[in-house]
C-alpha cells in the first residue's frame, strides 16, 4: 500500500469515527430534547375524553420530531465545522463532487414514510373523537362580536344563556354558526375548537368528564373587542344540569347557581345562590355573569375595563330608559372615542327580570 492509499484508508478511517461521535451526540441529545418536551405541561388540565387521546397524539409528534431536528441541526453545524473555509481557501471553489445516492434515497424514503405514518395515526385519532354517540345532546353556539351564546333544544323552544352548562360524562355535539364576522369557539380544556363562519354550521362533539369550569374564548381575531370575547364553561353533574335549565327557562339570573367558579358557583348549582331560585335577578350578579366588567370599569363591581365607556363617568348623564337603550341598542349612540360594533347587540335577548335588574342596579350606580 503506497502513501497516498494509506492517507486515503487513515482519512475513511476518521470520518468514520466523526460520524459515529455525531451519532452518539445525536442519540443523547434526541433523548434529552425528547424527555424535555415530554417533561413539559404544555396543556391546561384535560376536561374530556377526546383531550387524552389528543394530548397522546402530541406526546407521539414530539418523539418523532424531536430527532428529526436534533440530526438536522448536528449535521448542519457538523459541516459547518469540518468544511468551514481555512485561511488562504478564500478564493478556491470546492470539490468536484457528485451526490451520494444511496443517502439520498435514505434521507427521501425515511420522512415520507413518518409522515404517512403520523398522518394515519392523527386521521385514526379525528375519526375516533368525532365518532357520534346513541345519547349525544346538541348544543348551538352563535358567536357574536364580542360574545358566545348557547342554546339548548329544549321540548318546542329554545333555552338560551350566556354561559356554557354541560352535564358530566354526557357526549354532546355543538353546533357552530356566526351572526358577523369568523370567531373560533375554544375551551382549551377540551382540546376541540372549530370556525364559527357566516352562512356556515360547523361542528365537533365533546364528552366533559371532568367537573368544574373552564374558559371558553375565541381563538380568531374578530374585532376591537376580541380579547374579552371569553365565558366560562360550567361541568356539572346531571341534576345541577336540569335545575340549571330549570332557572333558565324561568329567567333566573345567569350570575347565579352552576355558572359561578369555587363554593359559591356550587351552592348556586344547588339552588342556593346569592339571589337564590325564585327571588328577583341580582343586578350586579347579572353584570359579572355578562362579562360586563371584561369592557367596562365601573368601581362598584371590581370592573376595570378599558375596551368600552368608562361606566363610573358616563353612567351620570343617564337615567334608567336612557340606560336601557345603550344595552339593547349600543350602536344607536356611540360614545365620543369609541367605535360601533364593539358591544355586542344582542343584550336585548336578555331574559326581562335579568335586563331590568341590570338596568336598575346601573341607575344606581348613576346617583
Amino acid at each position: 500500500m503506497g502513501p497516498g492509499e494509506d492517507s486515503g484508508v487513515r482519512e475513511r478511517q476518521r470520518e468514520r469515527a466523526s460520524a459515529l461521535q455525531l451519532g452518539l451526540i445525536g442519540v443523547v441529545a434526541s433523548a434529552i430534547g425528547i424527555a424535555i418536551g415530554l417533561a413539559i405541561d404544555w396543556f391546561p388540565t384535560a376536561a374530556s375524553t377526546q383531550a387524552d387521546e389528543i394530548d397522546t397524539l402530541w406526546d407521539v409528534l414530539i418523539v418523532a420530531s424531536v430527532p428529526v431536528f436534533v440530526l438536522v441541526q448536528a449535521v448542519v453545524l457538523y459541516c459547518v465545522w469540518k468544511f468551514r473555509m481555512r485561511p488562504g481557501q478564500e478564493m478556491q471553489d470546492g470539490p468536484p463532487i457528485h451526490g451520494n445516492t444511496r443517502l439520498e434515497v435514505i434521507w427521501t424514503v425515511i420522512p415520507a414514510v413518518l409522515i404517512l405514518g403520523l398522518c394515519t395515526y392523527a386521521y385514526i385519532v379525528l375519526t375516533d373523537i368525532e365518532e357520534a354517540q346513541a345519547n349525544e345532546m346538541t348544543i348551538n353556539v352563535v358567536g357574536q362580536q364580542f360574545t358566545w351564546t348557547f342554546e339548548y333544544p329544549s321540548g318546542n323552544g329554545v333555552v338560551r344563556s350566556t354561559q356554557l352548562y354541560l352535564p358530566e360524562n354526557q357526549p354532546v355535539r355543538f353546533q357552530v354558526r356566526s351572526e358577523d364576522v369568523i370567531h373560533d369557539f375554544w375551551v382549551p380544556a377540551f382540546r376541540m375548537k372549530v370556525d364559527a363562519v357566516p352562512g356556515l354550521t360547523t361542528s365537533y362533539r365533546v364528552t366533559a368528564d371532568r367537573l368544574g369550569t373552564y374558559p371558553v374564548v375565541c381563538a380568531e381575531l374578530c374585532g376591537l373587542g376580541h380579547a374579552y370575547m371569553r365565558q366560562t364553561a360550567n361541568v356539572v353533574t346531571r341534576p345541577q344540569f336540569d335545575r340549571k335549565l330549570q332557572e333558565l327557562r324561568r329567567g333566573a339570573p345567569q350570575g347565579t347557581g352552576a355558572g359561578q367558579s369555587g363554593s359559591a358557583g356550587q351552592a348556586g348549582a344547588e339552588g342556593e345562590g346569592a339571589t337564590g331560585q325564585g327571588q328577583a335577578a341580582d343586578g350586579k350578579a347579572v353584570f359579572a355573569a355578562q362579562g360586563c366588567g371584561g369592557c367596562h370599569t365601573l368601581a362598584d363591581a371590581g370592573a376595570s375595563g378599558t375596551t368600552g365607556p368608562n361606566l363610573d363617568e358616563v353612567l351620570e348623564a343617564r337615567d334608567a330608559e336612557k340606560i336601557r337603550e345603550d344595552i339593547v341598542d349600543p350602536g344607536k349612540e356611540i360614545a365620543e372615542g369609541f367605535a360601533n360594533g364593539i358591544m355586542p347587540g344582542n343584550y336585548s335577548a336578555l331574559p326581562p327580570a335579568e335586563l331590568d335588574a341590570l338596568v336598575d342596579y346601573l341607575e344606581e350606580q348613576s346617583r
